[in-house]
């Protein structure tokens, strides 16, 4: 599974600029497109110790897609044009980057002079909102001839996707109505953008700024979503990021970093998504893969591959540390640390497994 995170924000907020530090992809503001996408591995040092510790020299680390969409100015959602169908490119991420301007804008490209974080995202919002309403609405029309036939699970769903556009009209994001399991699986053919988790990141102008009241504000604003702020120097991580690799931390702690936004925003996404990392090992590779913490043996099998899920037997697993602190596989074995789990098992993060299936 990779996990897949689109970049959201209003026209000149210096989205373009985000995706270039966090990817080092080096797209141009202003050439046209829709859209930019592209995959970037996931850091993870502990892939290197696996492959050093096996005598591996091939390793496949996990991976995030980043998908970054064009600005979206006010009423885009509700107009044909670009605006409308740039959202649609974000409908199958997994979450949303929230980038939210905290810097002076030196041209006449943004909406707005002054900086207020509470007004940008209030916006963007309004926007999502707009763009789901509409869709729920489809729904709603799609329903109807159900409905007026007496099919119970339609009228259920009606119920649920009237209430949640009642809330969408109203001004509160689908991601904040509070919904159930039945509410959302009622609308996840919607695939509603107002739905996603938000990671908010504020694009500044120098390190200087992070402590500003802007980024105070937009706090404020990513507690009450039960979300977090990942502060980026857009235009010089942007830079630093085309820099050669062994350079990059040089420039990096100048600023007073320790780690790159790449990195930094990769640990908020998988907090916020509740994402775990676990390694294979082959002949010859080392391989980490994400699963959602929580899931099954069998659930993560699957995300090596759809056999292992169906004809699942049991996992042998081998927790990271212990195998670190004991030097091989034959260490752990002979210390009774190797176990052997079924169906119910929730695998962890840094579970180095082996998946033992059923191919018939």
């Amino acid at each position: 599974m990779s996990l897949s995170c689109g970049l959201v924000g209003l026209s000149a907020c210096g989205k373009t600029t985000i995706y270039n530090a966090v990817t080092a992809a080096g797209a141009a503001s202003y050439d046209g497109s829709e859209m930019h996408r592209v995959i970037v591995n996931v850091p993870d040092p502990r892939i290197q110790v696996l492959a050093k510790l096996y005598n591996h020299t091939r390793t496949i680390p996990a991976t995030m897609q980043v998908v970054d969409i064009q600005g979206i100015a006010a009423d885009s959602a509700a107009k044909p044009g670009r605006g409308a169908r740039s959202l649609k490119h974000i409908k199958d991420v997994d979450a949303l980057l929230h980038v939210v301007r905290c810097f002076e804008s030196v041209d006449n490209s943004s909406q707005h002079s002054s900086i207020d974080p509470g007004r940008d995202v209030e916006t963007m919002d309004l926007e999502l909102m707009i763009a789901d309403s509409q869709t729920v609405q489809n729904k709603i029309d799609r329903l109807s001839k159900k409905v007026r036939a007496g099919d119970d699970d339609a009228v259920r769903q009606m119920a649920d996707c009237e209430k949640i556009k009642d809330g969408l009209d109203q001004g509160t994001p689908a991601r904040q109505q509070g919904l159930n399991d039945r509410a959302i699986a009622s609308v996840r053919e919607c695939n509603l953008v107002s739905l996603k988790p938000v990671l908010y990141i504020a694009n500044i102008e120098s390190m200087e700024d992070a402590e500003s009241s802007h980024i105070s504000m937009l706090h404020v604003i990513a507690e009450a979503d039960n979300s977090e702020v990942i502060t980026v120097c857009g235009r010089d991580e942007a830079d630093i990021s085309q820099l050669d690799p062994t350079d990059r931390q040089e420039f990096l702690t100048e600023l007073g970093l320790q780690e790159s936004s790449m990195e930094r925003l990769l640990r908020a996404a998988y907090r916020k998504l509740g994402l775990v990392n676990f390694f294979t090992v082959g002949k010859d590779e080392v391989r980490a893969w994400t699963c959602h913490k929580g899931d099954k043996a069998p659930v993560a099998a699957g995300k090596i591959h759809t056999d292992m899920e169906r004809g699942f037997i049991r996992m042998e697993a081998i927790r990271y540390d212990d195998l670190i602190e004991l030097g091989s596989e034959a260490a752990v074995v002979k210390a009774g640390k190797q176990r052997i789990e079924g169906k119910a098992y929730e695998v962890q993060e840094g579970d180095i497994v082996v998946v033992l299936f059923n191919t018939n």
